[in-house]
């Protein structure tokens, strides 16, 4: 099984930036695909961005390309989400995810098995 924790998230001013990091415990954690999703008070959940398990593909919802920028470091076990320029419809609980799946079915087809227990992003006015 793979266990996963979210870090970095907390309170900032709109426009400024923070950095969640999503360390996954896992002998495979390389071959898997990672997610980043938020939901916020009263809403569904919604995907932000995902990233293959070679780094090589990359999505981005519409709501934050150009601002959010993800990556994985397979030696430390870890995905990033660096977030610049943040509003305060960002704010949410941000939560990572892992498919062992294809990244193309993880993305459209929301086929995620393994979740964190997410980190409160708060973008104050």
């Amino acid at each position: 099984q793979v266990q996963l924790v979210e870090s970095g998230g907390g309170l900032v001013q709109a426009g400024g930036s923070l950095r969640l990091s999503c360390a996954a415990s896992g002998r495979t954690f390389s071959t898997y695909a990672m997610g980043w999703f938020r939901q916020a008070p009263g809403k569904d959940r919604e995907i932000v961005s995902a990233i293959s398990w070679s780094g090589g593909s990359t999505y981005y919802s519409d709501s934050v390309k150009g601002r959010f920028t993800i990556s994985r470091d397979n030696t430390k076990n870890t995905v990033y989400l660096q977030m610049d320029s943040l509003k305060p419809g960002d704010t949410a609980v941000y939560y990572c995810a892992a498919e062992r799946g294809p990244f193309k079915s993880a993305v459209e087809d929301d086929t995620w098995r393994y979740w964190g227990q997410g980190t409160q992003v708060t973008v104050s006015s």
